[in-house]
């Protein structure tokens, strides 16, 4: 019996950046999945960084951190969102990982002398990379998404490798262009000029596509498919609308009813193995755009939002979807607002008290000084007026530090992030991170990817989870101060998740006795919420948000 060849499915962008790369790579391995094919998602980031955890987040947006740790852009959530399962370090490149590899193997003398060149033997590497990912997961069909737009200098190399790959396997590869279609004010008119430039940029490089996605405000219509097909050489029932919509969930319901999978199978022959069954999915799309639902208001206290004049919420993707994902599953819409901490901290009191009419308070994740004045004056409003609060990472750090400044008495209270002289370092470094920072590591070194951890009986967390061992990411340098533990647990405050060697603290949380819902993590939950099974943690902190409007 003939052995089945590997399938490959590229998605380029074209006319510009953040036209949807990522959630049309997640709604193309969504539906092929439906249809009973085993599939993985590779993203590949042309920039030099060897992963994405030193960038900055108003620049570049979330990191997500993957179960073995790694730090990789926050497409990969979406993979894994849509797909509903974890993801693995081959699923993920960088030019800094290729040239990384290629560089440490002619040191190695692994190339026998040879002269290394960026072709054949960095295209060869990019090659390997996508080869060893559809091996390692086993699966018929990858779909891999190249960072960047069309034209771009730093992704040329990989259209480069997927242009090689077709030619050695012309009935195994598709190329997806993702391209917009802007409609100027002024005229009216759907323009298709960009797009058939971007598809001539791409044919210079020796690469035909074989499906346009139009992305635009409006559908595309049957005119300008017609133009498109003529002027990029394409069949027109293989240009595919993809209008502005309400929710990134409903993308590959849209896809379906356009049957892009069954026009893939046809390209790629593939038979049909199964009829794709998005009925859960169809039901979670409507209830997480459905606006007619009950409303609860959500504030986000961060730091992370200044990028000119626009908000950049990207830098807390994974949060504002668990979020999502929850509200969802109680039936309700959830409203976010983005509170800048910073601007709580110059205005005080005053500022700090507009946090009184939202359902629920989230301090997120983040790093260094700015800001975190801001964000212990929300923590000690939502604890004294009593509002759902819900921690994370540093946002349970501090939890800890408001508790100890306000009712332990320790007004010196810290981090030794902030604070290195604090006589009261009720958040320290961990022991092995301090000759990383010695040493100027910081890239790849923090306590990164799945830790466990157990819970106590009778507590919050607990009856989260339902469960005394659970798993969660982690992606930090410091933790709470083990030598103040005792002394925080007196005074009320409840370490309710610990590792297994009881020595650090995982959640922290005031009984229901004392607040309604006030918890930290040291982990990120937000990085395990899916959309059909929401996290725990969040839909007990949105349900107390609930009731709280209920009372008021």
């Amino acid at each position: 019996m003939a052995k089945e060849e590997h399938k490959y499915i590229f998605v380029l962008g074209g006319v510009m950046s953040g036209v949807g790369k990522g959630v049309v790579t997640s709604s193309i391995g969504l539906l092929l999945q439906q249809k009973g094919y085993p599939v993985n998602l590779v993203k590949i980031d042309p920039y030099l960084n060897v992963d994405a955890g030193t960038m900055n987040p108003t620049e570049h947006g979330e990191v997500f951190v993957l179960r073995s740790g790694l730090e990789t852009d926050q497409d990969m959530g979406n993979y894994e969102r849509f797909l509903g399962r974890d993801l693995a370090n081959e699923d993920y490149m960088t030019s800094g990982m290729v040239y990384q590899s290629v560089i440490t193997r002619e040191r190695a003398l692994e190339y026998g002398g040879k002269c290394v060149e960026t072709i054949p033997h960095v295209r060869d590497e990019i090659l390997r990379r996508i080869e060893a990912a559809a091996a390692y997961n086993g699966s018929r069909v990858s779909v891999i998404e190249i960072g960047g737009t069309i034209g771009d200098f730093q992704n040329a190399l990989f259209i480069e490798a997927a242009r090689v790959l077709k030619m050695k396997h012309p009935e195994d590869v598709l190329y997806v262009m993702v391209s917009y279609l802007p409609t100027p004010g002024t005229l009216g008119e759907m323009k298709t000029k960009p797009t058939q430039t971007a598809v001539r940029d791409l044919n210079s490089y020796g690469v035909q596509p074989d499906f346009i996605i139009a992305r635009s405000k409006e559908p595309i219509d049957e005119k300008r498919k017609e133009k498109l097909a003529i002027w990029c050489n394409m069949r027109k029932d293989h240009i595919i609308a993809a209008p502005d919509i309400s929710s990134i969930y409903e993308a590959p319901l849209n896809f379906e009813k356009d049957k892009l999978d069954d026009a893939m199978l046809d390209a790629l022959h593939l038979p049909e193995k199964k009829k794709a069954s998005l009925t859960a999915w169809r039901k979670f799309a409507f209830a997480t755009a459905n606006v007619k639902a009950p409303k609860i208001s959500i504030a986000i206290v961060g730091k992370y939002f200044d990028t000119g004049d626009f908000v950049l919420s990207d830098a807390y993707l994974s949060v504002i979807e668990a979020i999502k994902f929850s509200a969802a599953k109680l039936g309700h819409f959830a409203q976010i607002t983005w509170v800048n901490s910073k601007n709580l901290e110059k205005g005080g009191a005053k500022a700090t008290a507009i946090l009184e009419g939202y359902d629920g308070i989230i301090v997120p994740g983040g790093f260094g000084e700015s800001g975190i004045e801001g964000k212990i004056q929300a923590i000690r409003f939502a604890r004294e007026k009593k509002i759902p609060y819900f921690g994370l990472c540093y946002g349970m750090q501090l939890m800890v530090i408001e508790y100890a400044r306000h009712v332990l008495g320790l007004s010196d209270a810290n981090t030794t992030e902030i604070k290195k002289s604090t006589t009261h370092p009720v958040v320290d470094v961990m022991l092995e991170q301090k000759k990383h920072l010695a040493d100027n590591k910081y890239g790849g070194t923090m306590r990164l990817g799945v830790y466990p951890a157990y819970l106590k009986k009778g507590t919050l967390a607990r009856a989260a989870y339902k469960k005394e061992l659970i798993e969660e990411r982690h992606r930090h340098r410091y933790e709470i101060n083990p030598a103040y533990v005792k002394q925080i647990e007196s005074a009320g405050l409840i370490f309710s998740g610990t590792s297994p060697d009881g020595v650090l603290m995982e959640i922290a949380e005031l009984p229901r006795t004392t607040h309604p819902f006030m918890l930290g993590t040291q982990f990120h939950p937000e990085l395990q919420a899916r959309p059909l099974t929401p996290h725990p943690l969040f839909t007990e902190f949105l349900r107390a948000a609930i009731l709280r409007k209920k009372r008021k």
